[in-house]
């Protein structure tokens, strides 16, 4: 139980400054401003506890890494579109924004897909898989998600604040801008990797 306790307390830590600053916790911030803070947190969890379970697969059972380049290509491209679509804007009518507050399921599933395509090949999944090597697979996979979901909701929390004192239109821009850097950053990444 001590190597367990070990793993869970150093990879919460390491993810948790790892996470301050980096791109998903942007998009976390990002997408409290658009959707209720239950189900981005929920979508986060579930994409992160995913993520991290293939990182600590890789780290502890394999010793190798994914093709990371090319989905960050792919991740990349799909942030650029989210970007547009988010800057064109959408308007909802008074039936559908009742049935957007009640039903929570399709923004969970935007932020787990956008989530679990962003931590691909991240700064926090190859430190998952760094950690999985010298740890317990168990207590690095529960440190590593806890970590990061911490520090993406203290995102979701600035982001509520956000959204409740700043005009819908400078969220959508700040969104799209957002989401088009991702978007790039990712698309850089994989420029770099795939050379």
């Amino acid at each position: 139980m001590d190597g367990f306790l070990a793993a869970l307390v150093l990879s919460f830590a390491v993810i948790f400054v790892a996470e301050l600053g980096d791109k998903s916790q942007l998009m976390a911030l990002t997408f409290a401003t658009r959707f209720k803070p239950v189900p981005v947190l929920i979508g986060i969890t579930v994409a992160t506890a995913l993520v991290h379970l293939v990182s600590v697969g890789i780290g502890y059972g394999l010793g190798a890494t994914l093709p990371t380049g090319w989905i960050s290509l792919i991740a990349g491209v799909a942030f650029l579109i989210f970007g547009a679509w988010t800057l064109r804007g959408d308007k909802l009518t008074e039936d559908e924004k009742t049935k957007a507050e009640r039903t929570n399921g399709s923004a969970i599933l935007a932020v787990g897909g956008a989530f679990f395509l962003a931590e691909l090949g991240d700064k926090t999944m190859l430190a998952t898989i760094t950690l999985a090597t010298q740890h317990g697979w168990f207590g690095t996979w529960l440190g590593s998600t806890l970590g990061m979901v911490a520090a993406d909701a203290l995102a979701i929390l600035v982001g509520r604040l956000l959204g409740r004192h700043l005009p819908e239109r400078v969220i959508r821009y700040g969104a799209a801008a957002l989401f088009a850097i991702f978007g790039i950053w990712l698309i850089v990444e994989a420029i770099i990797e795939l050379r």
